[in-house]
């Protein structure tokens, strides 16, 4: 049986859109689970008010943001 694929896409000037099944686990040990076929938005600016998820704010803030997987390596 294939294991159900997690996706996390990089949008263009704004947050990582995460698709689930994931298991988010905060500072605290707080977990926020993610059911597959669901997604989240993840803040990658750094100017959300709701970490780690995003609220938008990456629009007034102005990030800039257009990286492409070959752009990097890990």
């Amino acid at each position: 049986m294939d294991e159900p694929i997690v996706e996390i896409k990089v949008r263009d000037h704004g947050p990582y859109k995460v698709t689930g099944p994931v298991r988010l686990v905060d500072a605290d040990g707080g977990v926020f689970e993610v059911p597959e076929g669901r997604a989240i938005a993840l803040c990658r600016c750094g100017h959300s008010r709701t970490k780690p998820f995003c609220d938008a704010s990456h629009k007034a803030a102005g990030f800039d943001d257009c990286v492409r997987a070959g752009d990097r390596r890990p």
